[in-house]
């Protein structure tokens, strides 16, 4: 009967996520997840070059019309509702991805697998050069398969896969348009791509333009930003602009292909913290791919990546350009599935990165820089019985380099190299206790070398409202991580529970030392290595309550993560506190409408000089309707975000603690959207 169900979801809904939400009954508690779609245990996830199957403990994806309708302005809010994934809320226009507490380098994002080249790691006001209207697919994967990725993908990988590069032949001509409009942030925007094939060739376009203006919340805000009210109930200058495109094309051949694509985007923003201050930003990226797949021989496949990028953006104070950054670099990735040899299926490959960093003004408290990194990956995984076992290895080659600052004024810089060798890694296993039960354990020690800024920082980042001093003499990051999970399916009813821990026994942190720059009256923060404990749970899962001529599904969802700095005996900073969340969802037809709730207990645990948030609960509600056409389908649908007007501010914010009271959550908003396909 299930099966029978997900297929009709699947005629009138193509496109929609298979995948993601899982329900989880924890005895007594109840604790269950939402199941905003329709639910399988398992996702094929592309970041896992073997393209097996993954379960909730080691992977999770968005894509299709649960996209469309979930997605917001930055990747971090996008990814926030996923069991186990907070956000760095640098209000509603830059936000990175948090992972089980893990942030910033330790949350890899990538473009299709390869390389995204920014500086959005850098600092929690620098976005990601993205927007989903241009995207296809999200990915966040663990366990080993994130491996070959690095030591920079110690929380994860979070991968962001559109077709500008096509990968598989087809005929004839298809396309994708959507439009939408939010009254919370007056959000006009619209995306549209293009395809046509001839079998030996598909060419590529898309296109996208997003306005959003300042984003309203339950109570008044102070504003200083000319043209702006002085008391208003919005987040002052949390606007924005931004628009791209890209184009591609891949031809094909009896064993393979061979793809290009050129994609651009462009965004302005404000960046909330301060009234004035807005982010110029560009990114232009080049990529090329390829795949041979030998009929004979050692090789199953055999797949190629190249890609340069260009990336700056300049920070304006009322309009005067002030800092510029840049990121100028390459990637080349050459992996190689091998046949199978006594049971064991694996993919081996060799990478190469380099980036060109640049920082000039006043506030450039990093040096010019750059990074190379020589890395050969392995990823093996052999099938026994019901048993699946799996291991990965990475040895990388880390150089950084600091120039120091080409303006003579700017002399506080230490110049000299690293050089840095860090091995990684990692165990998984799955076994199939029955059909029903499923036991997955997954065992890593991974390393990550410094990152140029923590060696050489030494000036005022404006961001983090401190002097940030780098130690050039810093060594390897090193953790030892475990996660079990345990699976369980009957029919439409389903349960995922996984509990982790990571212990760090050299965490690169940036802590404060007491001390105040007397120039510019900002306290000194260090980056410094401490010991330090991660552990936690997610829960994820669905039961199906009434199955007639439409189904209504329960779920409920929880996740927690406990940091600890061992050395200071205190709590880490911005960790998001115990969240659980309920939803119903009904489906008839062409018909859905959801109703849930996001509830966030207080988070107490902060270090000294940490604000302490409040509990708040955040409802959210939604209709979508599909509509077939001739040639086609449209997808109407219209959802509401925190409806109660909730007023609350995100624990894993670096804006709650040093701007107090310029950024809360955004209040009741009401977006509505049609998804066309043809």
């Amino acid at each position: 009967m299930f099966e029978k169900y997900c297929k009709t979801q699947q005629r009138w809904a193509k496109g929609l996520s298979s995948s993601r939400h899982w329900v989880l009954v924890l005895g007594a508690l109840g604790l269950c997840q939402n199941a905003m779609a329709q639910a399988v245990q398992e996702v094929v996830i592309t970041g896992n070059p073997l393209g097996r199957a993954q379960g909730p403990s080691t992977a999770a994806s968005l894509s299709g019309l649960e996209l469309s309708q979930s997605g917001q302005g930055s990747l971090g809010e996008t990814l926030n509702s996923l069991p186990g994934v907070s956000s760095t809320y640098f209000g509603p226009n830059a936000s990175r991805p948090i992972v089980r507490g893990l942030d910033g380098d330790r949350i890899r994002v990538l473009s299709n697998s390869g390389a995204s080249l920014d500086v959005s790691a850098l600092s929690y006001d620098h976005a990601v050069p993205l927007d989903v209207l241009s995207v296809e697919r999200i990915e966040v994967l663990r366990g080993p398969a994130s491996l070959q990725y690095g030591g920079s993908a110690v929380g994860g990988v979070v991968n962001v896969i559109d077709n500008r590069i096509p990968r598989t032949p087809f005929q004839g001509v298809l396309g994708k348009a959507q439009a939408q409009s939010g009254s919370g942030n007056g959000e006009r925007s619209v995306g549209a791509l293009l395809e046509t094939g001839s079998g030996r060739w598909v060419l590529h376009v898309d296109a996208f333009d997003r306005k959003t203006d300042d984003v309203k919340v339950p109570q008044n805000l102070a504003c200083s930003k000319p043209g702006s009210p002085v008391l208003a109930m919005r987040i002052c200058n949390s606007d924005s602009t931004s628009k791209g495109g890209a184009v591609g094309g891949s031809l094909f051949f009896d064993q393979g292909f061979l793809g290009l694509a050129v994609n651009e985007y462009k965004s302005n923003y404000g960046t909330v913290a301060e009234d004035e201050v807005t982010i110029d930003m560009y990114s232009k990226r080049v990529a090329l791919e390829g795949q041979w797949k030998p009929l004979s021989g050692l090789w199953q496949s055999v797949q190629a990546q190249a890609s340069q990028t260009r990336y700056q953006h300049t920070e304006f104070d009322a309009g005067a350009p002030g800092t510029v950054f840049a990121n100028q670099g390459h990637d080349f990735r050459l992996q190689g599935r091998h046949r199978s040899w006594a049971g064991w299926e694996g993919a081996w490959g060799w990478q190469s990165e380099a980036g060109h960093f640049s920082a000039a003004g006043d506030e450039a408290f990093a040096p010019y820089s750059r990074t190379q990194t020589q890395a050969l990956f392995v990823l093996e995984e052999l099938f026994f019985d019901k048993a699946r076992w799996s291991w990965g290895l990475r040895r990388e080659q880390v150089k950084v380099r600091s120039f120091g600052n080409p303006d003579p004024s700017v002399d506080r810089f230490e110049t000299g190299d690293r050089k840095f060798t860090p091995p990684s890694f990692a165990l998984g296993a799955r076994f199939e206790l029955s059909p029903q039960w499923l036991w997955t354990v997954n065992a890593a020690h991974t390393q990550r070398a410094p990152k140029d800024y923590e060696l050489f920082a030494n000036g005022p980042h404006i961001a983090t409202a401190a002097w940030e001093r780098g130690d050039s003499a810093l060594g390897l990051e090193k953790s030892g991580s475990v996660d079990l999970g345990l699976e369980w399916q009957v029919g439409a009813n389903k349960a995922a529970l996984t509990a982790f821990q990571s212990r760090f026994s050299n965490f690169i942190g940036l802590l404060g030392t007491g001390l105040v720059d007397q120039e510019s009256g900002l306290p000194i923060q260090n980056y410094q290595g401490v010991r330090a404990r991660f552990s936690g749970f997610e829960a994820s899962g669905q039961v199906r309550l009434m199955q007639s001529a439409g189904s209504l599904d329960l779920g409920l969802k929880a996740d927690l993560v406990r940091a600890v700095n061992q050395s200071l005996n205190e709590p880490l900073p911005r960790i998001s506190p115990l969240r659980m969340g309920a939803n119903l969802r009904y489906a008839q037809g062409p018909l859905t409408a959801h109703l849930g709730l996001d509830a966030y207990a207080a988070q107490n645990r902060v270090p000294v000089g940490s604000m302490v948030t409040a509990a708040y609960t955040l409802w959210h509600g939604g209709l979508g309707y599909r509509q077939k056409m001739e040639l086609g389908s449209l997808n109407w649908f219209v959802r509401v975000d925190n409806l109660s007007n909730q007023w609350a501010y995100s624990a894993s914010s670096i804006l709650t603690s040093t701007a107090p009271g310029k950024a809360p959550l955004p209040g009741r908003s009401v977006k509505f959207g049609v998804v066309a396909n043809f």
